[in-house]
Order: C-alpha cells, then structure tokens, then sequence
C-alpha cells in the first residue's frame, strides 16, 4: 500500500511540475515584464518621433487614398469618410497606435477638436484662400496627447474628389498620437536594435 501511495505521489508531483507550459510563457512574460519597466524617454525624443512619424504616414495615407480614389471615383464621399477601412490606412493606425483623420472646412466649428487645433485649422484654411504654401505642424495637445497636422495640396485628387463643392478646396491630414504608444515602438524599436 505504500508503495501505490509513494508512486501516486510521485506521479501527481511529475504531472504538476509541467515545464513545457512554462517554457512557451517565457516570451510573453518576458515582453511583459519590459512592457512594464520604467522607460527614460526624453520630450525630444517624443516630438522628434511624432513629427518624423507623422511625415511618414501622412505620405504614405494620401498616397494609399489617392489610389482608393483612383479605383472608385463613384465612391469618393465614401471612402473619404472612412479612412479607417483603406487597409494601408488600417495598417498604419494599427501600427503606430496613431489616429488618422481627413480634416475640412466643417471641422472649423468641430467641438471634439481642441481650440488650438481650430486655430490652426482656421490657419490654414486662410493659407488655401490666399494660395500660399502651408507647412507641417506638430503641436502637443495634453500631457498625452500630440497632434501632427499637414496641408493636403489643393490640386491634389483628395480635395478635388473629397471636396468638390466647397468653394476653396482644403483639407488637412490630423494625426493623433498617444505618448504612451510613442514610447511603446521606441522600446520595441530599441529592443530589436
């Protein structure tokens, strides 16, 4: 009788030390746990990210756009609301952690969009009208938040497809960038270095 209880327990001790388990966890605790270490991220690095990001991807969304507008110039109203379902444009928020958004005249007046953002909107907007180049911009809307805008040009496909009825043609790129996801992909980043 003994001995079944000494074997038992010896089985029930062999079965309960599963290391096979264990050893597929190690990636993920491991990504866990530098996920939640304390990073030494300066502000520059953040607005040099953001601002070089931004310029990546709002060339990359307007080209990605662009080429939707190409393909089905009857759906324009559509795709040009929709940004979010233009795979590249899906890819790149997924990616970045970045909103991406197709700003126009009617945002002038939009309460979701901070009074700075439609200061700078109304900026602009003036630059359109008066026909004159206007350049990129980021600006740093809360403790957690930045905000990359640039100036879609007037003889571009967006504002002739997106924009047909207004009178001056405007759009702006607006690329929302969360801090925390900022810091995220330069660890990534520095961890795959």
């Amino acid at each position: 009788m003994k001995k079944i209880l000494v074997v038992a327990a010896l089985i029930i001790f062999m079965t309960g030390c599963d290391t096979g388990n264990r050893v597929e966890n190690t990636k993920e605790l491991s990504n866990e746990i530098n996920a939640s270490k304390i990073k030494r991220v300066t502000n520059t690095q953040l607005i040099y990210s953001a601002d070089a990001w931004g310029k990546k991807i709002a060339k990359i969304a307007e080209k990605a756009l662009a080429n939707e507008l190409e393909r089905h110039p009857e759906k324009a109203g559509e795709i040009c609301q929709k940004l979010a379902e233009i795979p590249v444009v899906a890819a790149l928020q997924k990616e970045y952690g970045v909103k991406v958004e197709l700003l126009d005249m009617t945002d002038l007046k939009n309460p979701d969009l901070a009074p700075k953002e439609r200061e700078l909107l109304d900026a602009y907007l003036y630059s359109a009208k008066s026909k004159s180049v206007a350049s990129d911009n980021l600006q740093q809307l809360s403790d957690t938040l930045l905000v990359y805008n640039v100036p879609v040009p007037v003889e571009s496909i967006i504002c002739k497809s997106c924009l047909p009825k207004d009178e001056t043609p405007f759009a702006v790129w607006r690329l929302l960038f969360n801090k925390k996801d900022i810091i995220r992909k330069l660890d990534a980043k520095q961890l795959k270095d």
